[in-house]
């Protein structure tokens, strides 16, 4: 999953950006539900990360060749935030806790947090002031994961792994929010230089620990180069920018509240996870949530 920002909106028509905004949550929640189908293969989250990073980092050589590894005026701490926040920490903590959750809990544990962490910050540390429908928003975020963890407690099949792991990788997300945010970069400069930083870290996990990826069946490579590399990396960067470019941040962020729901029922549907009320209640509340702590129904 990928952020953008832009100085200026350019006029294009509206159907631009509604079809830019529901291609990218497609690809979110394709994404949670190809992370999780590699629980039942042979590729490690080492695996899967050289891939993530690998095409995009090939794809976008020329942006990163021409600002370097640490671009001229960037600090460092913000460039650290950045490739902690959503490059290679955020991928090998939300990878590993995917693969011990459900896909409808991952939705809505990560989907539903990542909107809540970012404001928590803002207010905390910048004196943002959300309105009232975003803490009504926020509050909708808990309910749902509240949901999520009632049932754990009941004794089914939702790891700790993911009740911890998945909302620290949403702080880490919101960081990387903040810190492109303040870094001067483009939305193409910061994920040229995200994805070669996290190349590298991978490639010297892959060193140390090793690769799987030699011995992996041609097709299932394939099938993750073409969802973590072509579409989470590349294709979802360039359809999130068209919907804020066309709609503005606040209504297309709203679409993300799609997210939970296609990866609860993705989950049932596609990999034959466990689909109750208490699933679909859920990730109903916490998209509900998300939508209104966009901020999209605010009178501002």
């Amino acid at each position: 999953m990928s952020a953008l920002t832009f100085s200026s909106r350019k006029t294009m028509p509206a159907t631009v950006g509604y079809a830019g905004a529901i291609i990218t949550v497609l690809i979110w929640a394709n994404w949670i539900l190809a992370t999780r189908h590699t629980a039942e293969t042979q590729m490690g989250t080492i695996d899967l990360g050289l891939i993530r990073y690998g095409i995009p980092a090939l794809v976008l050589s020329p942006v990163w060749l021409r600002t370097g590894l640490l671009p001229k005026g960037v600090p460092l701490k913000l460039l650290a935030l950045m490739v902690c926040g959503s490059g290679a920490l955020f991928f090998q903590l939300t990878t590993f806790a995917i693969h011990s959750t459900p896909a409808g809990s991952a939705g809505i544990l990560l989907g539903g947090s990542m909107p809540l962490a970012t404001a928590l910050i803002g207010v905390l540390l910048f004196r943002e002031r959300p309105d009232i429908t975003r803490w009504l928003g926020l509050g909708g975020i808990v309910a749902g994961v509240a949901i999520l963890l009632a049932r754990s407690l009941s004794g089914t099949e939702i790891s700790w792994v993911g009740v911890t792991l998945l909302p620290l990788g949403a702080i880490l997300w919101a960081s990387y929010t903040h810190a492109f945010r303040r870094s001067g970069l483009n939305a193409i400069q910061a994920s040229a230089v995200i994805a070669i930083w996290s190349f590298l870290i991978h490639v010297g996990l892959a060193l140390i620990f090793g690769s799987s990826l030699a011995s992996v069946p041609l097709p299932e490579i394939g099938l993750q180069v073409v969802s973590q590399g072509l579409l989470s990396g590349l294709a979802a960067t360039l359809a999130y920018g068209l919907a804020v470019q066309a709609l503005g941040g606040s209504q297309a962020a709203a679409f993300t509240a799609i997210t939970p729901v296609l990866a609860t029922f993705g989950g049932g549907l596609l990999l034959g996870e466990p689909l109750g009320m208490t699933e679909i209640a859920a990730a109903v509340v916490t998209g509900m949530g998300v939508a209104l702590s966009t901020g999209v129904l605010s009178k501002k």
